[in-house]
C-alpha cells in the first residue's frame, strides 16, 4: 500500500544549494499548493549557477532563492522530512522527532563532486534534476 501524500514536506541535504532546493522547487511545480514544501542544509550554502541552468531548462526559477541552513528553520509543521544525503539523514531523524514527522532516506549522488567538462557536469545535474522528479510523482502521487 502506497504512503499517504504528506500536507507538508522539508527536504534536507549537505548544503542546500543543489538537491534540496532542486526538489523542494519540483515538488511545487508538480503539486502546486497541495502540497507545502521547504527545504534546508545542514549548513546554508551558495547558489549553484548549474543547478539554476537546468531547472530554467524546465521552466523552474530557482535563482532567486537564498540557501537555507537549519538553525535558520522556523516552520515546524512537516508531516514528512526527506533526507537527500547520508550526512543530512541523523539531523532529518532529529528534526522528524521533534515536528513528529515521518522521516525517509532518499539517497541522492551528490553532482557538485562530479568531475568533467561542463557539459558532463550538466549531465550529472541533469541526471539528478530528473531522477528527484520521477521520485517526487511516485511518492507524492495519490495512491488510485
Amino acid at each position: 500500500m502506497a504512503a499517504a501524500r504528506p500536507l507538508a514536506v522539508l527536504f534536507a541535504c549537505g548544503l542546500n544549494s543543489v538537491r534540496s532546493p532542486m526538489a523542494s522547487a519540483l515538488t511545487r511545480r508538480v503539486f502546486g499548493s497541495r502540497i507545502y514544501v521547504a527545504s534546508v542544509g545542514l549548513n546554508p550554502g551558495e547558489p549553484d549557477s548549474i543547478a539554476i541552468q537546468v531547472m530554467n531548462e524546465m521552466g523552474v526559477d530557482i535563482s532567486s532563492r537564498r540557501p537555507r541552513g537549519v538553525d535558520e528553520l522556523e516552520e515546524t509543521s512537516f508531516d514528512l522530512v526527506v533526507a537527500l544525503s547520508s550526512d543530512a539523514r541523523g539531523k532529518a531523524e532529529e528534526l522528524a522527532r521533534t515536528f513528529g514527522a515521518t522521516v525517509e532516506y532518499w539517497p541522492t549522488p551528490d553532482p557538485t563532486a562530479f568531475e568533467g567538462s561542463r557539459e558532463m557536469r550538466l549531465a550529472a545535474y541533469r541526471e539528478l534534476r530528473d531522477k528527484l522528479l520521477g521520485r517526487i510523482r511516485v511518492r507524492f502521487e495519490p495512491a488510485a
